[in-house]
């Protein structure tokens, strides 16, 4: 049915635009990518499955993932972005972050292998359902969206309310000015690592939840696809990654629900270029440098 694809639609939207919003996080304050962010969506996944083999139940496993993935992505900031700052430094910090990311597939494949590991949950689980609208919907769909839709809300507030939010903001328009001001520059740049690092990380334990099992394979596509997110909603722009998120996840739904879905792959892609001949700064690029100065 129309209505189950759209639900679909969104949640997997909202897993994608977590992830995005950790890139524009992240290209925000620094104006770089990291490329172990993948990486680190990825082994939120496993995270669950660890909670859920230590007898714990699986919602445990928010928290967990919000501390081992928000301290991955404090060593990422430390290893591969801290010393190299110069312009020229840019190769080198993706470079490093991509190091980091290959070395951490491969751990976490010498640990649970290369096949995907089931999650460990009871079927019942995933079969639990509520008939709203006309049709049935699973808890567990249910259950991730409100998650990821109150993570981006409460993350849209932070930005927009608290001091965090505001020294953050101040950054990104200009490191100069943000430390003439007194902001900590090194600081919040670790807060945002650890925010953006955060958020893939229980996007990674979603998907996990969502099909029953971890795969260490998965990264790469979705961080694609998160890029492309990125540039659609506009570069650096956290609101811009929420609306592409889930403009993308309700295309690629509507795609399989009219036989289209060999061609879902494709969508992401052809709505960047579309959007970018458009409009090169995306759907709300640099929104956030215009609050600032406001």
């Amino acid at each position: 049915m129309l209505a189950e694809q759209l639900i679909n639609g969104l949640v997997l939207g909202a897993m994608y635009a977590l992830i995005a919003i950790g890139y524009s996080l992240v290209f925000g304050v620094l104006d770089k990518l990291t490329f172990a962010h993948s990486e680190i969506f990825m082994f939120g996944g496993y995270v669950g499955v660890a909670t859920v083999a230590l007898g714990l139940p699986i919602w445990w496993a928010i928290p967990a993932v919000i501390l081992v993935a928000g301290c991955l992505g404090l060593m990422v900031e430390f290893v591969s972005f801290r010393k190299f700052t110069t312009p020229d430094g840019h190769i080198t910090a993706a470079l490093s972050s991509f190091a980091i990311g290959i070395v951490l597939i491969d751990l976490t494949q010498k640990i649970w292998g290369t096949d995907p590991v089931d999650l460990g949950i009871p079927r019942s689980f995933y079969t639990a359902s509520v008939a709203m609208w006309g049709i049935r919907l699973a808890y567990i769909k249910l259950a991730i969206f409100g998650v990821t839709l109150a993570i981006m809300v409460g993350l849209q507030l932070m930005i927009m309310k608290s001091r965090i939010g505001r020294n953050i903001r101040a950054v990104a328009e200009s490191t100069v000015s943000a430390t003439l001001l007194g902001i900590d520059v090194k600081r919040v740049t670790q807060q945002t690592f650890f925010i953006a690092s955060a958020l893939a990380g229980i996007a990674g334990l979603m998907l996990a939840m969502r099909g029953g099992f971890a795969d260490s394979n998965v990264g790469l596509s979705f961080a694609l696809k998160a890029l492309a997110i990125m540039a659609i909603g506009g570069m650096g722009d956290v609101r811009g990654a929420m609306v592409g998120g889930l403009v993308i996840g309700m295309l690629e739904a509507l795609a399989f629900q009219f036989d289209l879905g060999k061609l879902s792959e494709v969508l992401v892609w052809a709505l960047m270029i579309a959007v970018l001949l458009v409009r090169p700064t995306g759907l709300l690029g640099r929104a956030l440098a215009r609050e600032v100065r406001a």
